[in-house]
């Protein structure tokens, strides 16, 4: 079969599938109540590759916080002080729009992995997948049994047994969303802060300890009832996909050529799909992938795991739920470095290096000096002039920074008011005075420059205007 032929074959198969599925989303009944979903526990070789990362990724957030360098933590995002640390280099406001272009990057690095990779990030990486199905989960698989106990239960009256697993899971997960709400609390003022909650009590912190008991709740209702919820209706990323995807991207997609049409092994002419609806069962968001790419996809690859232990019971080759992009399954074709990949890949790289170097070049010092509002110049014995400056610096290092002011390109004179003295973390206001003689001014207005220096090395360079005399001609 020529390839012009296995494309209009597989148009054919993928029109007969049913569309009906987009009208609605799986999680919300024709009723508009919550269609509560109960997946079948899933296992299988992905299932396992996924709990091993899980697995990194959970040590790794329960102990970052812990991890300091020069005393201070590696990471935090302490919105309340305006102080950011990344791999233990701080950024104050002044550092705003390095930060800027570290979203930037990360926006454009989301978009240039989901063109290649579809929504990866969300089945393996995102926080909110990871606690919920490789923790909470497996919680409700351990407590309450696989899909069929589960049904079980929640058909059954309430006596002994249900109240003691329901509310006993409700217990173990409120326990987890305050341990989560404590670390999380962490990651925004520090793990050490959150220790003196402890030690000092709710009454002299009650500010800090009202935000952990609305993260701990917050938690709570996501991981006990809103759920994959969040995910569909509340992550703008599943929305994104219709924007990003191409079909040259790799995502977890059903081989409708392979697989259609559906029905028993024993049947001639039906294709490797035995309807068997092991991938939905599976499914933590209820949808069925063989309708298609869909929002609530979240390319957590359980079906895959399900539809290839069905394969091998009946003696087919597995993949028939795999990853692949539709030029893999329409054309046969192998997956192409495209254009676009091309042109987002120039663009990160580009980004990435210009980050790179703003980091690099990244002053230890900020230094802003004006000035002083509503003075003009002050004339001086033996014909000087002179004016009056305010400079305002951060000290973005963690020791104390004494810094020197000289003229740069002009000779003339710095009174200091006080001596510049740095606090570390912190920020340091004072005047000086610039003094020139009358003669070396030939304009109202001079430009002057002024070296910051730190032990004779000049850190940074800033630049004023020197107000003075009309100049007669």
């Amino acid at each position: 079969m020529s390839v012009q032929d296995s494309e209009t074959l597989a148009n054919y198969k993928r029109e007969m599938l049913d569309q009906s599925f987009r009208d609605s989303v799986s999680t919300i009944s024709k009723e508009g109540n919550r269609n509560y979903i109960h997946p079948q526990k899933p296992k299988g070789k992905l299932y396992n590759l996924r709990s091993y990362f899980s697995y990194g990724y959970l040590i790794l957030f329960f102990t970052l916080p812990f991890l300091k360098i020069s005393g201070e933590p590696v990471f935090l995002m302490n919105v309340l002080e305006r102080k950011f640390i990344f791999f233990g280099k701080i950024f104050w406001p002044q550092d705003f729009f390095i930060f800027a272009i570290g979203l930037l990057t990360f926006l454009v690095f989301v978009i240039l992995f989901t063109v290649a990779f579809g929504r990866l990030w969300c089945g393996w990486a995102c926080p909110q997948t990871i606690f919920m199905e490789m923790v909470f989960r497996k919680i409700e698989f351990f407590i309450e049994g696989d899909i069929a106990q589960q049904k079980k239960l929640k058909a059954m009256s309430w006596n002994g047994e249900k109240i003691l697993k329901k509310g006993g899971k409700l217990i173990v997960f409120f326990m987890l969303s305050f341990l989560i709400a404590n670390f999380f609390l962490g990651y925004i003022i520090g793990i050490d802060e959150v220790g003196k909650l402890v030690e000092e009590g709710i009454f002299i912190n009650f500010g800090t300890f009202s935000a952990l008991v609305v993260f701990t709740l917050v938690f709570f209702f996501i991981y006990s009832w809103f759920r994959e919820q969040a995910c569909i209706i509340v992550c703008p990323y599943g929305r994104l996909q219709g924007v990003l995807l191409d079909k040259n991207s790799i995502l977890v997609a059903y081989d409708y050529v392979r697989g259609e049409p559906r029905g028993k092994v024993t049947e001639q002419g039906n294709g490797d799909c035995v309807n068997c609806h092991a991938c939905v069962r599976v499914c933590p968001t209820g949808i069925d992938i063989r309708n298609g790419t869909q929002l609530e996809c979240v390319n957590c690859t359980a079906c895959i795991d399900a539809c290839n232990e069905i394969m091998d019971h009946i003696g087919k080759p597995q993949g028939l739920i795999r990853y692949a992009s539709e030029h893999n399954i329409a054309k046969k074709e192998k997956t192409t470095y495209t254009w676009r990949l091309k042109l987002y890949t120039i663009v990160l790289t580009a980004l990435i290096s210009f980050l790179a170097i703003l980091l690099i070049t990244r002053a230890d010092v900020s230094a802003r000096i004006i000035k002083t509002p509503g003075q003009t110049y002050q004339i001086k014995e033996g014909d000087k002039i002179s004016n009056l400056y305010n400079i305002k610096l951060a000290n973005k290092t963690r020791r104390l920074i004494h810094v020197d002011l000289k003229l740069e390109e002009m000779e003339g004179e710095i009174t200091m008011i006080n001596t510049i003295d740095v606090p570390k973390e912190s920020y340091f206001q004072t005047s000086f005075f610039v003094i020139f003689k009358k003669e070396q001014l030939h304009h109202r207005k001079t430009k002057i420059k002024v070296g910051i220096y730190e032990n004779g090395k000049r850190i940074q360079t800033a630049t004023a205007s020197f107000l003075g005399p009309v100049i007669q001609k």
